[in-house]
């Protein structure tokens, strides 16, 4: 009974779904606020993306006439367990419910399941616009993925240096790695992969100016153009989330070694680095930079992010 308890909160409250959700909205409106006052705006209020959720639920859901209804209803909700299964596998600094021997290959399989989730959910309903939506969102996968991978690849190498393998795929071991050794964002070979990882985080999640599959003032927001009511409310919500997640990953991957060691200073201090990594990697970025054209965030991630994540990833396989 106890361990089921203990599980249930994982799941539920922390660091699952409760704790990803409240967080996730308050990066969301922090990033919305920095973002109008870089452009000398006022801004919404710092809970605006819940509004936005709250609102949506509250609606109507309108399911297109031609839609596969099942898929088209269910996607969202897959889609969010997906990633608040992810967070389980996050250590929040010095802090982890599960932790498994291969975190980092069921995150990477976890987060391309939720990118799936909305792509199905695009072909469900139907529409010309998320048809074409559909599309773009493969083009982004295709082109985070292969630097995304060659940075794990590259932080694996460095905490698994002396295992049997070589390398680590265990967010776990990466984190005990970095306590006993210092953040792996201080060690000069891992700066690129630093570097890549930052770009890769507003692509993953879908962020301007890498939002190419919904482009709001192209094709009426792509993948959701028919979404309404509380399926749209939960993809809304998935944002948010996805925005917690990314940012944790990073901080768990390259500032490990940054924990307290209580639990409830590491919460505060990950809320933080979370908020100074959404800063640089999606706030500046969203802030002074036009939406790039499908082709340009593929040459982009093929040749900058792979660029830089290769080059860690080649010093630190020959020990530098």
């Amino acid at each position: 009974m106890t361990q089921f308890l203990m599980t249930a909160f994982h799941v539920l409250v922390f660091p699952g779904a409760l704790f990803c959700v409240v967080i996730g909205i308050l990066l969301a409106g922090i990033d919305r606020k920095l973002v109008a006052r870089m452009q000398n705006r006022v801004g919404p209020p710092l809970l605006q993306p819940l509004y936005d959720v709250l609102k949506c639920w509250g609606k109507e859901t309108i399911v297109p006439r031609h839609a596969r209804r099942g898929l088209f209803l269910y996607a969202p909700l897959v889609g969010f367990a997906a990633l608040i299964t992810t967070a389980l596998f996050i250590p929040v600094l010095s802090y982890t419910a599960y932790s498994t021997g291969g975190d980092l290959v069921v995150i990477l399989y976890l987060l391309t399941l939720a990118s799936v989730t909305m792509m199905v959910g695009a072909a469900a309903s139907g529409s010309p616009f998320a048809g074409v939506g559909l599309s773009r969102e493969m083009v982004a996968m295709i082109s985070y993925e292969l630097p995304f991978v060659l940075v794990l690849l590259a932080v694996g190498k460095v905490a698994g240096e002396g295992s049997a393998l070589g390398c680590t795929f265990s967010l776990q071991t990466i984190v005990n790695w970095q306590a006993a050794n210092g953040s792996i964002l201080f060690h000069w070979s891992m700066i690129p992969a630093a570097i890549a990882m930052l770009m890769v985080i507003p692509c993953e999640i879908g962020m301007h100016p890498f939002d190419v599959a919904e482009a709001e003032t192209e094709i009426c927001e792509g993948m959701l153009a028919e979404y309404s009511g509380a399926p749209l409310a939960v993809f809304k919500l998935s944002h948010c989330v996805k925005m917690y997640v990314m940012t944790a990953l990073f901080c768990a991957m390259f500032l490990g070694g940054l924990s307290t060691g209580i639990v409830v200073l590491d919460v505060l201090l990950v809320i933080v680095l979370c908020t100074v990594v959404t800063f640089v990697s999606m706030t500046v970025p969203h802030a002074v930079c036009a939406r790039l054209k499908v082709e340009q965030v593929f040459k982009f991630y093929w040749t900058v992010v792979a660029g830089l994540a290769a080059i860690s990833a080649i010093l630190v396989w020959f020990g530098l």
